[in-house]
């Protein structure tokens, strides 16, 4: 390990010490050294102290890698997702749908004792969703959830519907990795900035204060609006990483679908605008697309117990 690699090591506050131990240890390992050039007679014991300390750097080294390895892995899979649903075609119905959606989503976060927040709703005068967003924070979110991304079906017979027809509705999903570091950086000049009253409980001041910030990128027309958050400060804050978020989703999207050409099927792009799976009540059947595999009972999957679901179409989309 030379030292411009402890010097970076240095940077990081969980390998700062380990890097600091291991400059004391070549220190001491120049120092004994030193002292055998000026006396080959003390070769034999300042062996055994070297071997000793040879030991010790290779433990430190071993440690600092699986640090950084983890670290890898929590940038490439973090721990922090935002999860979008959006009504599609199908009216009222579609709005209840991703309402549904979103409540297992829930319910399959609280099996994982993941926090689950909410960051914006939109909803009808029914209480479906127009549109929301969730911020989902545990250990592996967004590696479990990250090909929950794409347009969701629901064939069902309607409450409203009369003559027993069954409807097909559809809602949309999306799930924003939440990156420590991200290749995107966004310009405030890029961005109109909107203040608003949040609505809904939350206090004294939340309806009185134009605390809800909504941000509008120009150059792609992306919108994140903020709700959450006690402070305009803080809304804003939140609402540019979501915004950061975003952009990088839309260029993998788009790094997803050229390297798709290259192959002779698109399995498990992140395409927001792919059909990836129909919950089919009358037949109490739930269908992955991209997998072609097929599960019962609705009822149990509509409350969250979809870690099956997950684990089979993780297992076979992450071979590809």
């Amino acid at each position: 390990m030379n030292s411009n690699e402890l010097k970076e090591l240095k940077k990081n506050y969980k390998t700062s010490f380990l890097s600091e131990e291991y400059e004391k240890l070549l220190k001491q390992e120049e120092d004994i050294l030193n002292m055998i050039s000026s006396d080959e007679s003390l070769r034999e014991l300042a062996e055994e102290e070297l071997n000793n300390i040879k030991i010790q750097k290779d433990s430190i080294t071993e440690k600092i890698n699986e640090i950084l390895k983890k670290e890898k892995e929590e940038e490439e899979f973090p721990n922090e997702a935002i999860l979008e649903v959006r009504a599609g075609a199908g009216g009222d119905e579609a709005s209840l749908f991703a309402w549904e959606l979103a409540h297992m989503y829930e319910k399959f976060s609280e099996t994982k004792n993941w926090s689950w927040k909410i960051i914006n709703e939109s909803m009808n005068n029914i209480g479906g969703y127009k549109e929301a967003s969730f911020q989902i924070k545990g250990k592996d979110v967004y590696k479990l959830l990250r090909h929950e991304t794409g347009v969701h079906r629901v064939q069902r017979v309607p409450a409203t519907e009369k003559n027993g027809r069954i409807h097909t509705s559809t809602a949309s999903v999306a799930v924003l990795p939440l990156r420590k570091k991200t290749k995107i950086v966004v310009n405030h000049a890029d961005v109109d900035i909107e203040y608003s009253r949040s609505g809904g409980a939350g206090g004294q001041n939340v309806n009185k204060v134009e605390t809800a910030v909504r941000l509008i990128h120009k150059a792609t027309g992306i919108d994140v609006r903020c709700t959450t958050e006690r402070t305009q400060l803080g809304n804003r804050e939140k609402a540019m990483m979501i915004l950061a978020s975003k952009l990088q989703f839309l260029k993998d999207e788009e790094d997803a679908k050229k390297y798709s050409e290259n192959r002779k099927e698109q399995i498990g792009t992140a395409d927001r605008s792919e059909k990836i799976r129909t919950y089919n009540f009358p037949q109490d059947r739930v269908t992955d697309h991209r997998i072609g595999e097929s599960w019962s009972n609705l009822p149990k999957i509509m409350e969250g117990e979809i870690k099956k679901i997950i684990n089979e179409v993780s297992s076979q989309l992450d071979k590809e």
